[in-house]
């Protein structure tokens, strides 16, 4: 295969990429009970966000002002996930299960 009949990778490509794996962390973070599992839906979307960031970057002028807001992306998703994760273990503790609707009562 010759490089002129190669298909190329242009922002459309990762547009689509980035909005199936926000949808899919949408319906993930959505659709289950487990706190474990929509933490994991948040970080698809916020992970999403972050290839938009990139993709936008590279394909407008080539500064490199969108992996910047990548790396602030995935540090504040780090974050969250250690906030999160300690209150999911305080939630555990407290009730007994991380599933969400167990948590409709809040305790003193």
């Amino acid at each position: 295969m010759t490089s002129s009949t190669a298909t190329q990778i242009g922002l459309g490509h990762f547009l689509v990429l980035s909005a199936l794996l926000f949808t899919l962390g949408l319906i993930t973070a959505s659709t289950r009970r487990s706190a474990i599992a929509i933490l994991m839906g948040i970080e698809l979307m916020l992970n999403a966000g972050a290839i938009n960031f990139v993709a936008f970057s590279h394909f407008s002028r080539g500064s490199i002002d969108g992996q910047v807001f990548a790396v602030f992306v995935v540090v504040l998703a780090a974050a969250e996930a250690v906030v999160a994760l300690a209150i999911v273990l305080a939630v555990f503790r407290g009730f007994g299960s991380v599933d969400s609707d167990a948590m409709t009562t809040l305790k003193e």
